[in-house]
């Protein structure tokens, strides 16, 4: 299910918090929701990302919006990234790539003349149905945030 556009029914999915609490998609539905995904806990361009998401979390709530990030990180590694850096935003864990491969952001990836599988940064905008309606990829973190706002502000018309 690799090329997911606007329209579409966002693909269900249940993985662990960083309190090893299931959380499904379906259990959202009726908000909006902000799906995330990114590389890794405690890089730099993520650690950015997750903290502007959480300053933000208030006007996106403000819009019946909840933002849910999710990396192939162990919950325990949320768990300590989330208490390093004051998050309150959702992180979920998907060591085995499932929803990753799902959404089709678990892909080739280059660097320093290596080839590797891992997360392109993307996020999804999925509507209070439960439909995707804006997506993402290889996202710049500086002003993402803002513009997905923007995007929901937009869609709430």
């Amino acid at each position: 299910m690799a090329d997911l556009k606007n329209g579409d029914t966002a693909p269900e999915f249940c993985l662990k918090d960083m309190k090893e609490m299931d959380v499904c998609l379906s259990v959202l539905k009726g908000k909006w929701v902000v799906l995330y995904f990114y590389p890794k806990d405690n890089t730099p361009g993520c650690s950015m990302e997750a903290e502007t998401f959480t300053a933000m979390e208030e006007e996106f709530k403000s819009f019946n919006a909840v933002i849910v990030g999710i990396s192939p990180d162990s919950c325990e590694s949320h768990r300590k990234f989330s208490e390093k850096h004051s998050l309150s935003i959702l992180l979920l864990s998907d060591p085995g790539h499932e929803v990753l491969e799902k959404y089709g952001v678990w892909k080739q990836k280059k660097m320093f003349g290596n080839s590797f599988l891992g997360v392109e940064r993307s996020t999804f905008l999925i509507d209070p149905e439960g439909n995707i309606r804006n997506v993402w990829h290889k996202v710049k973190v500086k002003g993402h945030a803002e513009a997905v706002l923007d995007k929901i502000k937009s869609l709430s018309g």
